[in-house]
């Protein structure tokens, strides 16, 4: 089989409009996404402002402040078990 120049084109215009729809989807995507993130962004504060957050929700300082609560528990944990060995 030989390669024609006409064929070599052809591919080479796929190739192109694939990388064309796949990088304007992308941000047709991205787009797509940031809008939902702003609007729950603007849901989120009226939701607090009415009545505080809904039952089973911590805020994202709270949770902060958990997790470190959390890490000094289980590093105070592994000295003790360290001091318990020597």
């Amino acid at each position: 089989m030989e390669i024609q120049p006409l064929d070599i084109l052809k591919w080479v215009g796929i190739v192109l409009a694939a990388g064309f729809i796949g990088y304007f989807g992308r941000y047709l995507a991205m787009l797509v996404l940031e809008r939902v993130h702003q609007r729950k962004a603007q849901q989120a504060p009226t939701a607090e402002a009415t009545g505080g957050a809904v039952a089973g929700q911590v805020s994202p300082v709270e949770e902060s402040r958990l997790k470190l609560e959390k890490k000094k528990a289980k590093q105070e944990a592994k000295k003790a078990k360290k001091a318990g060995k020597k």
